[in-house]
């Protein structure tokens, strides 16, 4: 088994990994205990070359290691960097490597497009398209520590050795369906450099408000980017500086003195006289004569009717139908929201309207609505009906 553990080595196993088309990629990280993610492991594995797979395992913490080699490599246009549900993996690259790896697949989206149900996870497509079952007794390793044992290296390699069957025989999936673009459009949003910047000021988003209380979203606005601010500078996670219910809670009541701070009851004892605690209040005095940014949603858009029950049961229904004839997980055509605003008609931003869901579902559920379809039971099965115009 390789192991990279020298930067001169990793330079060597980069020049080999560039001949590949594709590279299966894999990493393992801590961060309950820390802010940002800890690298402890990369993964890579490619197509035989001259008849040979090249693989390893590239270890991040070894002393003096550079992984830029690693990083150019994940820029190359010419090799298509494959994952499964890679986004943690795609936010480390870029937050350490300043990267975002470009052509990109994700099985994880692929399989869910191809029929393999919602959230694949690795071990059920190894079993299902690789015949590998997953030894998964090394799951729960510190990968942090040095050294890991042989079993523990083996299980980490086989994260990437069977993504590449999984990879090929998903591909040519969606090859013969014509479904590349789909997967093409949904792996697109994965390269968004926006879905993985930590900025403190749009730390509220996270919270997802539900109100247009100006003073109210103000406060939840300074609170969230005061622990985001204190989160980044500890390296610790914010839950650790103070929880969502306490930010939540001492936006919506704000205290005036640390005496009343004190008496809050999601916020610790004894934090009212800590550090934190003054710097907290600093926090709560700047939210108290802010303006709330101007992304928040301070106006709560007025539905033109409300969505009765049935009418989303209907379409929850339709949603099932067509996604089992496509053979593509539901989710990934609409969600809960998106239904509820298709029931209100409310269609302004419902993907499932454009592009390839339109043609699997939205268009049909417009239809729903109009009464040019129906869903009705045939031989105790819901099954689609087709109306015919009244002339």
């Amino acid at each position: 088994m390789r192991i990279v553990e020298t930067s001169d080595d990793l330079k060597a196993f980069v020049a080999e990994l560039s001949h590949a088309p594709y590279l299966a990629l894999d990493t393992e990280f801590l961060r309950d205990q820390t802010y940002y993610p800890k690298l402890c492991l990369i993964q890579v594995s490619t197509p035989p070359i001259d008849g040979v797979s090249v693989e390893g395992i590239i270890d991040p913490l070894a002393p003096g290691m550079d992984l830029t080699p690693f990083y150019e490599l994940m820029k190359r246009p010419d090799i298509v960097k494959v994952l499964h549900a890679g986004r943690q993996d795609i936010e480390i690259f870029y937050l350490q490597g300043g990267v975002l790896p470009h052509p990109l697949f994700d099985t994880q989206i692929a399989a869910m497009v191809c029929g393999f149900g919602d959230a694949a996870s690795y071990e059920t497509l190894s079993r299902k398209i690789a015949g590998v079952e997953i030894d998964k007794s090394a799951r729960f390793t510190d990968w942090s520590r040095r050294p890991l044992s042989k079993r523990q290296l083996e299980y980490a390699l086989g994260d990437v050795t069977h993504l590449r069957v999984i990879y090929e025989k998903l591909a040519a999936e969606l090859a013969r369906t014509g479904r590349t673009s789909w997967v093409e459009e949904e792996i697109s949003a994965l390269q968004d450099p926006a879905l993985y910047r930590l900025d403190p000021e749009l730390a509220w988003k996270r919270l997802k408000p539900r109100t247009s209380n100006k003073k109210f979203l103000a406060m939840l606005a300074s609170l969230a980017a005061w622990r985001e601010r204190e989160a980044q500078e500890r390296d610790i996670p914010r839950g650790r500086v103070l929880k969502d219910e306490a930010i939540t809670e001492l936006a919506a009541h704000p205290p005036e003195n640390g005496e009343a701070l004190e008496r809050v009851r999601a916020v610790p004892k004894g934090f009212a006289n800590s550090k934190l605690g003054k710097v907290l209040m600093d926090a709560l005095a700047a939210g108290a004569t802010a303006a709330p940014p101007a992304d928040m949603p301070v106006q709560t858009p007025r539905r033109r009717r409300e969505p009765s029950p049935a009418a989303i049961d209907l379409l929850k229904t339709l949603l099932r139908l067509r996604a089992e004839a496509a053979g593509v997980a539901p989710r990934l055509i609409a969600n809960a929201e998106d239904i509820e605003k298709l029931a209100a008609h409310e269609d302004d931003g419902v993907a499932a309207l454009t592009g390839w869901r339109a043609e699997v579902f939205g268009n049909d559920a417009r239809a729903l609505r109009q009464g040019d379809l129906a869903i009705a039971l045939e031989k105790g099965e819901a099954v689609v009906v087709e109306l015919e115009s009244e002339t």
